[in-house]
């Protein structure tokens, strides 16, 4: 069995690594704006939001969608 996914385009990346480049690309504020969850509204930080959307899964989708939309518009 291989673990190879080539049509997945978040393999190999780290939920730590997509939603530092949502930040430095939206700021908090515009995260907060798209994806309305307290984490990223009040005091945010990498750490408080990894753990919240590691306990999260629809919160965590969301996130990976908007990264997902970035990469479309950017056109990778």
């Amino acid at each position: 069995m291989t673990d190879s996914q080539p049509n997945n385009p978040l393999h190999g990346l780290t939920l730590e690594r997509i939603l530092t480049e949502l930040v430095e690309r939206h700021g908090w504020e515009g995260l907060a704006l798209r994806i309305p969850v307290r984490c990223f509204e009040f005091e945010p930080s990498i750490k408080s939001s990894l753990k919240f959307l590691r306990s999260t899964p629809w919160a965590r989708e969301k996130v990976e969608g908007l990264y997902l939309r970035d990469l479309k518009r950017r056109g990778r």
